[in-house]
């Protein structure tokens, strides 16, 4: 029998019991609400309060020369600002003096920024006094690691009012050492020129993002957050030799001063690979002073984007043609040529100097670089011919796709008049760039296979992967005879033309032909007594490996092209000392005969 004192206890157990059961069963209804019968709705709503939280930013790529130097890199730098006002809370409360005063702080800050101290001093003290509630005051921007090491210090020392912001910057640890090619990035960190912008893909890194969701009151949702890491730009790796170019800009800055010219350049490409050891000009820009480099008008690079007549230096071209189409050989036949002669058609051509009228052979024409012989042998084939030649070796064609390159001028041989079909064959009324005409004789050294120019080698990406460019394009655009007798020719143009001795290079077997352009006058003429001029040349002749090109802009000490020679001289000895290229073994062939 069941008393009314034990069932008072049970009957409290089941209801409570029935009261917990009940409360579960809510839950569980409600978890069947939100998860199943109205997931969509839930989801929508929490989608509102998504966060996309903050950015991750990669850093950008360095840019290396061929031997691994460093020419462009991102550094992460810092700057540091003050608070002015709480800077004055701290320093001129009585009842808890500061552990540095201001006074203190500014003299420590200015030690380690460089900074005056005074300056430093009463500068935050007037920005607090024009505006008691200003809370930022700059110190200084982009200092180092180790300055912002020192700073954090001092702040944890008792000097909580200073701030800093980090952020990435982009240095060039070589300064204006191949910076005409490596190029520069904006404030915006947009690449503007050069290799910066020409491999942009390669360098940019690609930026990740940690994210949360977070419920009404701002609250993060545990679990929700995500986050994906950035990756950082690969690493572009350069043709380009550091030394090398260094080299090369001093050399020509000087050169180009002494010939009171506007500037210079010197190309130097390797012949079996058509890679570009060296592209070096004056004036040039520094990518840590984009200021200067601005106002100088050195931003872009003038080696890749100023087109110039080459002059004589193409005379090799139209030789080229008339070997293979018109039965000329260097020494057979010849043509009659003085000074100056006015043609059938009414056209005028005139040599640079005067001298009798010559039986000159086709060396002979070269050598003595005459215009009036090279329009004779010139025209024994057809413009068309001609026209094919120049497109072969290049003009009318950018070389790598260098930003801002010039494709180089070449006029249809319909727009040829009476006095162009004569003047393109030697080098007149068409137009190249340093880079196009060492691609030419790079054709020539290389035994009439023509490799297109290149100036990056690899990207090696954040996770250690090498991506090389496609090869180059070859093609053999001469006959390997005519190669050898064009290189044979332009070998008596260095060893009996007007230069020679000049440009002798001790132990080393050298090419070489000039070139001396006019320069447009922007009306349809040309500039009087000022010239644009240019050498260019491969050596060693019996096993060719480097091809110099060197121009020179107006010089005025010596206007003609033998004003390249010192310089021509001193980058080709460079050159064979850097690749320790082994000297000639084998004497020079018999000297050619200039004339009948």
């Amino acid at each position: 029998m069941t008393t009314r004192a034990t069932r008072t206890p049970r009957r409290r157990t089941v209801v409570a019991l029935a009261v917990i059961l009940s409360i579960l069963a809510a839950f569980i209804v409600r978890l069947v609400d939100i998860q199943i019968v109205r997931a969509d709705e839930h989801v929508t709503q929490s989608l509102e309060f998504i966060s996309k939280g903050t950015p991750i930013y990669g850093d950008r790529g360095s840019i290396v020369d061929a031997n691994g130097n460093v020419l462009a890199e991102s550094v992460a730098v810092y700057d540091w600002n003050v608070d002015p006002k709480v800077m004055n809370l701290i320093d001129t409360d009585e009842k808890k003096p500061p552990t540095i005063t201001w006074a203190d702080a500014a003299q420590r800050i200015a030690e380690i920024t460089g900074l005056d101290a005074e300056t430093l001093r009463t500068g935050v003290e007037a920005a607090h006094a024009a505006n008691p509630e200003s809370q930022w005051f700059e110190i200084k921007k982009g200092l180092t690691a180790e300055q912002h090491i020192q700073l954090k210090e001092l702040k944890a020392e008792g000097v909580p009012y200073l701030h800093f912001e980090e952020r990435e910057t982009r240095v060039y640890p070589n300064g204006a050492v191949a910076g005409n090619v490596v190029g520069f990035l904006d404030g915006t960190g947009t690449a503007q020129a050069g290799i910066e912008k020409m491999d942009d893909r390669c360098l940019a890194p690609t930026n990740g993002e940690e994210s949360y969701r977070t419920g009404k009151d701002g609250v993060i949702i545990p679990g929700s957050e995500t986050k994906t890491d950035a990756v950082d730009g690969g690493t572009v790796q350069l043709t380009i030799n550091a030394d090398l170019q260094w080299y090369m800009q001093q050399m020509i800055a000087e050169e180009a001063q002494a010939q009171g010219a506007q500037g210079g350049t010197v190309t130097v490409v390797e012949v079996k690979t058509g890679k570009i050891r060296a592209a070096a000009e004056w004036p040039t820009m520094d990518p840590n002073d984009l200021n200067a480099a601005s106002q100088d008008g050195t931003l872009v690079s003038k080696l890749f984007s100023y087109p110039f007549e080459p002059g004589s230096t193409f005379k090799a071209v139209t030789a080229a043609a008339v070997m293979e189409n018109g039965g000329v050989t260097m020494t057979s036949p010849t043509v009659s040529a003085s000074s100056r002669e006015k043609f059938d058609n009414g056209a005028v051509i005139n040599d640079a100097f005067v001298h009798p009228t010559y039986q000159y052979t086709l060396a002979g024409a070269l050598i003595d670089s005459s215009n009036v012989a090279l329009s004779k042998f010139g025209t024994m084939v057809s413009p068309d011919v001609r026209y094919d030649y120049l497109q072969r070796f290049g003009v009318g064609e950018s070389t790598i796709g260098f930003p801002s390159e010039a494709n180089g001028l070449l006029h249809p041989t319909s727009d040829w008049d009476n006095q162009s079909l004569y003047t393109t064959t030697f080098g007149q009324y068409f137009t190249v760039t340093a880079p196009q005409l060492a691609g030419a004789y790079q054709a020539i050294a290389n035994g009439g296979e023509k490799i297109g120019l290149s100036l990056i080698e690899s990207c090696t990406a954040a996770d250690g992967t090498v991506v090389t460019p496609d090869a180059p394009a070859s093609e053999q655009i001469i006959q390997p005879q005519t190669a050898a007798d064009l290189t044979r020719m332009l070998e008596n143009v260095a060893v009996q033309g007007g230069n020679a001795e000049r440009i002798q290079v001790p132990g080393y077997r050298v090419t070489s032909k000039t070139g001396t352009a006019q320069i447009e006058d922007g009306n349809g003429g040309y500039k009087q007594g000022v010239y644009y001029t240019s050498m260019v040349g491969f050596a060693p002749v019996d096993d060719p490996q480097y091809v110099v090109v060197v121009t020179l802009d107006q010089p005025t000490r010596i206007t003609s092209s033998a004003a390249t020679a010192s310089a021509f001289q001193k980058a080709m000895t460079q050159t064979m000392k850097t690749y320790r290229v082994m000297p000639s073994s084998t004497p020079m062939d018999a000297l050619l005969p200039k004339f009948e």
